[in-house]
């Protein structure tokens, strides 16, 4: 996606096309260490086994697991890396962890992207923002999420896909997608049960739901209660946060420089936030203070 949805004097054309240089060392360079951390939690897991170690160790573990969906982002974007077979590889195996094939992510968060804050076609706001604390629990522990997953790839399988956002020509790609990834899972099944092996439970599926909600937290903080405008300065929200946060969701807590210029790579988003920040209308000061916010409206508080 290489369109610009901020005011031409935002950033001028010459610092913009320098701010978009992809490169797959600095693309690389993150997946690894993300990988490697990813690596020092499972290890986690596995020495907490037997002990009462193992439910934080997992929930650790499904955190640094489930923000994978940052590099899935940045890579059905091609950002990621300057070689698109590599943004493609990587976006497929992020897809695989999450449940979210990248074919139908790329179409899906696209529309959100051109649409975005549009009642009638921005199809994130088609699930609706919490309207009560229930409601904002249900959406926070992940499990709406699994389930409209699961329905929606076995749909897909099926030949079933009928989403507006999706054009005509691209449909049976996205069924042939689901149906790869039904597959794949079949396998990791198959192999799992000859093995009377348990490994994938314990380091992907449960960690993986036990590290959902934070992702849910985070991702509602982009633009719940952010105005219902065109304006990308206005209508998405960058939360300041640690740089641990940042690194580990890919820089995307600059969300407005992301919405704004959607072909800038995560590594040059901070920068590119600085050159805007003064126009950027909704910004918070961290994440627990967004969460309060969409919890006292949410239910009725002030």
């Amino acid at each position: 996606m290489d369109q610009v949805f901020a005011p031409a004097d935002a950033i001028d054309k010459k610092r913009l096309k320098a701010l978009s240089a992809r490169s797959d060392g600095r693309g690389l360079a993150q997946l690894v260490e993300h990988a490697a951390l990813l690596g020092l939690t499972g290890y986690g897991v596995n020495l907490a086994l037997g002990t009462l170690w193992l439910l934080p160790a997992m929930v650790a573990h499904g955190v640094v697991l489930i923000f994978v969906f940052a590099p899935l982002h940045e890579t059905i974007h091609r950002t990621a890396f300057r070689s698109r077979w590599l943004n493609d590889a990587v976006a497929w195996l992020c897809g695989f962890l999450l449940l979210l094939p990248p074919d139908y992510f790329r179409a899906f968060h696209f529309a959100h992207h051109r649409y975005t804050q549009d009642p009638a076609r921005d199809p994130e706001l088609a699930v609706a923002k919490p309207a009560s604390l229930a409601a904002y629990l249900v959406i926070v522990s992940g499990l709406p999420y699994w389930y409209r997953s699961a329905e929606r790839t076995l749909r897909h399988a099926a030949g079933n896909v009928t989403e507006s956002f999706i054009p005509s020509r691209q449909r049976p790609a996205i069924a042939r997608e689901a149906r790869v990834l039904l597959v794949a899972y079949g396998v990791v099944a198959a192999a799992s049960f000859a093995a009377g092996s348990w490994a994938a439970a314990v380091y992907w599926l449960v960690p993986a739901l036990l590290g959902q909600p934070a992702l849910r937290a985070y991702l509602l903080a982009e633009h719940t209660l952010c105005p219902l405008v065109s304006d990308m300065l206005k209508n998405s929200r960058t939360t300041h946060s640690t740089s641990a946060l940042r690194w580990l969701a890919w820089n995307m807590p600059y969300h407005t420089a992301h919405h704004a210029y959607p072909a800038v790579p995560f590594h040059a988003l901070p920068a590119a936030h600085d050159l805007i920040a003064d126009r950027v209308a909704v910004q918070a000061s961290g994440y627990l203070a967004v969460q309060r916010q969409i919890i006292g409206a949410a239910s009725g508080s002030p």
